[in-house]
């Protein structure tokens, strides 16, 4: 077992969503169902909350300042002066955002899912820098983590209740040859967020697993990091080198929650992550 700390104790109902942000030298995160969005220095320990308008599934930079925002009715732009304008606004009665990531071309991936998390009632999007928008997998569940290999040819995704992480190959052209990277085993926990790290390696958070886990690009498990949180939500390399991994977890749904539950935890010197890109509109 790795050892972890606690980066921040907090009492969120669905932590979500860390994302390093190297502008600030800062790590976002976000409480969905409190619609607060979180930042973190781990350097001097400042924190800042943000209340949101409505339920945000994710907030990522943008390459010229400010924010995009995973919201419940769409897509947002956060301005450095904290000004707000919606860049793709598609309101569903009965569905809210969820997890979203940028692509290498620094388009938004972007996922949503029912409240009541019908099967088939989300769908992953690409929204491009000027809200051009197209949906590139319907018949989603619960849309969770996605990532890119380090060379950018293959996207990993995750629809929670499939138990999968999936693989794609990916180019500009979109996605295309689906197939299971790896199944979590029935009394696992389910997959949720993830990450990709320097090595090409897939690191994935479990939902009422307790642990996140790093699978080998081939599929093969090599390392397990076990947490007292049982709704462990999501991961994330940051720090200035990116080589410390911080986790997510909720407390949601838990007649006794763990006092960690709903904290942001971190495992230093866990290994290498990627740079991540910033959102191109």
């Amino acid at each position: 077992m790795t050892a972890y700390e606690v980066a921040v104790a907090a009492e969120a109902a669905l932590g979500e969503g860390p994302t390093w942000d190297p502008a600030t030298g800062s790590l976002l995160w976000l409480d969905i169902l409190g619609m607060r969005l979180h930042t973190y220095d781990p350097v001097t320990g400042r924190r800042t909350v943000r209340t949101t308008p409505q339920h945000i599934g994710a907030a990522k930079p943008r390459a010229g300042g400010g924010l995009v925002l995973n919201l419940r009715d769409g897509v947002g732009l956060l301005e450095p002066d904290g000004t707000f304008r919606w860049l793709h606004h598609e309101p569903v009665p009965g569905r809210r955002a969820n997890d979203a990531a940028v692509a290498p071309d620094g388009s938004l991936w972007a996922g949503t899912m029912r409240y009541d998390e019908a099967a088939g009632g989300g769908t992953l999007s690409r929204i491009a820098g000027d809200g051009t928008a197209r949906t590139v997998l319907d018949d989603v569940t619960v849309s969770n983590g996605t990532g890119w290999s380090p060379d950018g040819r293959l996207m990993y995704y995750v629809d929670t209740p499939t138990r999968r992480v999936d693989v794609f190959d990916y180019d500009a052209e979109g996605i295309r040859d689906r197939r299971p990277l790896v199944e979590i085993e029935e009394g696992a926990g389910y997959p949720d967020g993830l990450t990709v790290d320097a090595d090409g390696c897939v690191w994935v958070a479990l939902w009422d697993g307790g642990a996140v886990r790093r699978y080998t690009p081939d599929g093969t498990l090599d390392r397990v990091i076990s947490l007292p949180t049982p709704r462990t939500t999501a991961c994330a390399f940051g720090g200035p080198a990116l080589t410390d991994l911080y986790i997510t977890t909720a407390r949601t749904g838990l007649d006794a929650p763990h006092p960690l539950s709903g904290s942001l935890l971190v495992v230093p010197n866990a290994g290498k992550g990627l740079p991540q890109p910033a959102f191109e509109g």
